[in-house]
């Protein structure tokens, strides 16, 4: 775990068979697909249905993965659970499997909880791993989790785990928000944009794409995005672009943003149960697997009325998912 991650990544959704199991051979076939489109792996993320799924079962997931020769350093699970002996379980797991990077929620379930009660859980699942190779990047999700992830909290863990305190994924659907951590973490490359692999203090992924051109001009190392799940091609192309991999214009780059923008918009939209229900529904449509449409309760299905306004919207908008 000693290379720094960085591009586009994907909180995979996890298929369920009928019984609401999980289904590991279509969760592995999904994950090879992302990465043959230059896609990492963020499983067991918010929009992978993390917190519906036991320990147990994403331990076990993970353990599949693996033996099925899934590149475990294209891997950032998520490890982060109320319980710090469920976190330091299945932190060690990923890091003995020689995952990039773990994806580390705080607990949130006590919501008045302060930087010092956050602190004193870091650093007890940092010390408890107790591996060189440990790469923790804090997930700050304040509309679901509301507890959150300061600056200030960030300053005193970077001082105490200067080698396992990796970076942060921001959610907070804020440009505000990301730009302060960006500001004062981050070391940019010298040149009009940063380059992969340059020296950084603090990774910073945006968690959505609408904001990753903004995040790649001012020194971020990509996204974690839930519709990375079904697009990904087209916003790695963004994120490679943003490198200066190509001779785009900036006009061109702001041209690729907006489009990745209008699809993001039909996935988020309020029209639907839910953005995982939707990304699964556009699975279950382009791979004609009508198993990919269970979400686990309490999230809810598509009615047909709204699987055919998901497939005209996406329709209009040129979409495709090549591939699958």
């Amino acid at each position: 775990m000693s290379e720094p991650i960085s591009g586009v990544l994907a909180p995979v959704v996890t298929p369920f068979k009928a019984d609401l199991a999980p289904d590991s051979e279509r969760f592995v076939a999904h994950c090879k697909w992302l990465l043959s489109q230059n896609c990492g792996l963020a499983v067991f993320g918010t929009n992978s249905e993390a917190n519906s799924l036991s320990m147990e079962e994403r331990a076990l997931l993970l353990d599949e993965l693996v033996a099925a020769g899934v590149d475990p350093s294209r891997m950032m699970p998520g490890t982060g659970c109320c319980s710090i002996m469920e976190t330091v379980k299945l932190t060690k797991q990923a890091v003995g499997n020689g995952c990039a990077g773990v994806l580390m929620l705080p607990p949130f379930y006590y919501k008045d909880v302060g930087e010092e009660g956050l602190y004193r859980y870091f650093s007890e699942v940092a010390q408890r791993v107790g591996d060189a190779r440990l790469k923790i990047y804090l997930y700050h999700i304040p509309p679901v989790a509301v507890v959150g992830i300061t600056t200030g909290l960030v300053e005193r863990l970077l001082a105490a785990y200067p080698n396992a305190i990796a970076g942060m994924k921001d959610s907070s659907g804020d440009w505000n928000n990301t730009r302060t951590f960006l500001d004062a973490f981050s070391v940019q490359a010298a040149g009009p944009a940063p380059t992969a692999g340059a020296a950084r203090t603090f990774d910073v992924f945006v968690g959505s794409e609408s904001f990753l051109l903004a995040n790649m001009r001012n020194g971020g190392v990509g996204t974690i995005s839930a519709t990375a799940n079904v697009n990904p091609a087209a916003i790695y192309e963004l994120y490679q672009n943003a490198l200066g991999t190509s001779a785009s214009t900036p006009a061109e780059l702001e041209d690729q943003q907006a489009r990745l923008n209008v699809v993001r918009q039909v996935f988020s939209s309020r029209k639907f149960p839910s953005m995982i229900a939707a990304l699964k529904q556009a699975i279950a449509i382009y791979a004609d697997d009508p198993a990919w449409r269970t979400v686990r309760p309490p999230l809810v299905e598509f009615t047909p009325e709204q699987t055919n306004l998901l497939a005209v919207e996406l329709e209009t908008t040129k979409f495709a998912m090549p591939g699958l």
